[in-house]
């Protein structure tokens, strides 16, 4: 074989190469698809899971001569409609919403590799069937190879015409010059420092502000507080302690021997507790009369109604206080 065959043999298989590429585009290569999003799947436009894939749109200048894969989703998409006898066209331009780094995004508009293929397709059929197909990018990297190619993600689904209406208004409206100016004005605004009032203007408003009528406000419901009703036992008890504990200190030994009547005129009272508290209560009163100068001074004969008190409880209640406070006083 010589150096002459070899050149044929290879010119034959760019040749034969050249015609697989452009036949996988072809429409009898799509017409056996019942469905647009049957094509999008075994051609396998998105990825595995169904979400963008990367398609390369540039791959650099020692390979310029290869076709961008970057149009592969709207040409099998074209091809399909053309098998239909249909018409492909533009629906609505792509704004690349969907790509959220400002600087890839600028990038990306660079191409008309990736302008051409992007946006959404309306494909009306002979059979007067028609389906929108949306092809978006999502996000743009350099190839992972040491080359200089770059690619881009790219999103490909069927939408419902009002499902396009919808995504594309929304995204196209974002970025009209319209939107952008309010956000610049908005911002100019921001940035505005307010006019100072003058000492004049300021004594103007407030002359305004005193001659505006102002309703008066309706007077608030006065809440009514609960009140818990005691019980006697719990009062006489509430006396007792109150009159116990400021004896014992030596504070406010008038009111404690008040508290201490008060408790002893409530008398024995039902309740496994209230007898004992009648009874400790006439001690204190007793104590009160014998050993509280202030308190026992209003009575003209103290120490007798002591000892009175006390037989009472000794004789009657069998009080061993009352006994033992009995004896010392005799």
């Amino acid at each position: 074989m010589n150096f002459r065959t070899i050149i044929l043999i290879g010119g034959v298989g760019i040749a034969l190469h050249g015609c697989t590429s452009i036949d996988s585009f072809n429409s009898d290569s799509v017409k056996n698809f019942t469905s647009p999003q049957e094509l999008i799947v075994q051609k396998n436009i998105n990825a595995a899971n169904g979400r963008a894939k990367e398609y390369v749109y540039y791959w650099g200048p020692k390979q310029s001569n290869k076709e961008p894969q970057s149009l592969y989703p709207r040409k099998h998409l074209n091809s399909y409609c053309s098998a239909k006898h249909g018409k492909f066209s533009i629906l609505h331009k792509s704004s690349m919403s969907l790509v959220k780094n400002q600087w890839d995004k600028k990038l990306l508009s660079t191409y008309s590799s990736v302008k051409q293929g992007i946006g959404a397709y309306k494909c009306v059929q002979s059979d007067g069937q028609s389906w929108i197909v949306s092809i978006e990018p999502v996000a743009e990297r350099k190839l992972d190879d040491g080359s200089d190619a770059r690619m881009v993600a790219l999103q490909t689904k069927i939408m419902t015409p009002a499902d396009a209406q919808k995504f594309y208004s929304s995204a196209n409206s974002s970025n009209t010059p319209a939107a952008k100016k309010t956000t610049v004005n908005n911002q100019t605004a921001k940035n505005t420092p307010s006019k100072t009032t003058t000492p004049k203007e300021a004594e103007i408003k407030k002359e305004v502000e005193a001659k505006k009528e102002t309703k008066p406000t309706p007077p608030l419901p006065v809440k009514q507080s609960v009140s818990i009703v005691e019980t006697p036992q719990q009062q006489q008890l509430k006396y007792y302690v109150s009159a116990r504990r400021d004896l014992n200190k030596g504070t406010n030994q008038v009111a404690a021997c008040n508290n201490a009547q008060r408790a002893y005129n409530y008398g024995k009272l039902h309740g496994s507790n209230a007898a004992n508290v009648y009874a400790e209560s006439g001690v204190l009163v007793a104590r009160c009369l014998t050993s509280v100068p202030s308190y026992s001074s209003r009575f003209s004969n103290s120490k007798g109604q002591a000892v009175k008190i006390l037989q009472n409880l000794a004789n009657n209640h069998n009080h061993a206080g009352a006994k033992h406070m009995l004896n010392q006083l005799k």
